[in-house]
């Protein structure tokens, strides 16, 4: 199996226990993404991936410049924004960008000293800390700027006991597809410009108290056209894990360049999902038409017994049926995982999602890499801009 270099000799729990506990957070709360057409691109969540109607706000909420729909599966929430007039800054955004990530939310327990605590170490303020009220009770959140225009809003809710926030009212639908299974965000990843990616590491250790705990350089990420590398950030209960990407030289453009090319700054190139079953979950998404990037060769799947060495003996999982669906399979130390990428989900070749399900494992599929790039480097060849 490819190793994943950790920066210290230990175990991750030790990892963990070197970030800083200034900014404890309790998991990702939700992710808005601005779009062309909230209302539509809420419905394809729905049919294709299987999430549920939850809130609305917009023009029958009194919300006049932008509406939003929050559909949710499990523990994830996505909200889906646009704006409803042209002098909105949200279209500033959608001309650049296109269809993609704004904010990346995290729930905390106390959002004011989470602002106060993340500016005083150099973050630049998105939103001063701001109470909101309804008849369910109150949430405060405030926010910060990170790579690019994203921003992290940080979501005290406690108090509240709504469907999701005040300005929001419950979206009640007649049309509401089966989950497929998805459960929670695993990770979420950043591509950044060149030379950027050590920045942004310092960034995260310094303002927001993670720990860099596998790193990947272009000898580990590389094809014979293209190379990247990354490093995993993570806070310190290891519920958010955020790797971060540049591009590295290579004969050809990597898929990072294609990204910022495309994206037109450094943003999050993908949302990884988890599933307890994804042989399952991708039967089913593939039934609903989400398009997944080609199959690795027969080959690859020939070697993942030696590839799982030990962890062989606890796979539950037919090996036929993985390679049927074009799952990859990787091990650590810790056990395994399986996982599989969409092709990009919007016009422009940027944002795309993960499937993943942990078996044990820790990393994040180092020894699929090469596979993987491959596999990428194929759909670039048939836009262009390989």
């Amino acid at each position: 199996m490819a190793k994943e270099v950790k920066n210290v000799e230990y175990g991750l729990e030790k990892i963990f226990e070197g970030a800083q506990d200034f900014l404890p957070l309790m998991g990702t709360d939700y992710v808005e993404f601005y779009v062309g057409n909230a209302k539509q691109a809420a419905h394809y969540y729905k049919t294709a991936f299987g999430y549920q109607s939850l809130a609305y706000a917009g023009l029958e909420t009194g919300v006049k410049d932008r509406v939003s729909y929050v559909i949710k599966q499990d523990k994830i929430r996505l909200v889906l924004t646009t704006p409803l007039n042209s002098n909105s800054p949200i279209n500033d955004h959608l001309r650049k960008h296109g269809d993609g990530v704004k904010v990346v939310a995290l729930w905390v327990e106390d959002a004011r000293k989470s602002f106060e605590e993340t500016v005083k170490r150099g973050a630049k303020p998105f939103m001063e800390p701001t109470v909101e009220k309804d008849e369910h009770g109150e949430v405060v959140r405030s926010g910060i700027y990170t790579y690019g225009e994203t921003v992290h809003i940080f979501v005290e809710r406690k108090n509240y006991n709504g469907t999701f926030l005040p300005g929001y009212k419950e979206w009640k639908s007649d049309y509401n597809p089966t989950p497929v299974g998805l459960k929670y965000v695993d990770h979420m990843v950043g591509n950044v410009g060149w030379g950027e990616m050590n920045q942004w590491v310092k960034w995260y250790e310094d303002v927001m108290g993670f720990v860099n705990f596998l790193s990947f350089d272009d000898k580990q990420i590389h094809t014979e056209y293209s190379a990247l590398m990354s490093k995993v950030m993570s806070n310190g209960n290891g519920r958010i894990k955020f790797p971060i990407n540049e591009p590295a030289k290579g004969k050809k453009k990597s898929q990072i360049e294609e990204y910022l090319d495309f994206y037109e700054s450094p943003g999050v190139q993908h949302i990884a999902v988890a599933t307890d079953d994804i042989l399952k979950t991708v039967t089913e998404l593939r039934a609903r038409g989400v398009e997944f990037l080609s199959a690795p060769p027969h080959a690859y799947y020939e070697e993942i017994p030696a590839r799982l060495g030990v962890h062989m003996e606890m796979m539950k999982e037919d090996l036929k049926e993985i390679e049927k669906l074009a799952i990859m399979v990787d091990a650590d130390e810790e056990g395994y995982l399986l996982q599989i990428f969409t092709k990009p989900v919007e016009d422009r070749p940027t944002l795309f999602y993960e499937i993943i399900q942990r078996m044990g494992a820790k990393g994040f599929g180092a020894g699929n890499f090469k596979a993987l790039f491959e596999s990428i480097e194929r759909e670039q060849e048939k836009r262009g801009t390989l």
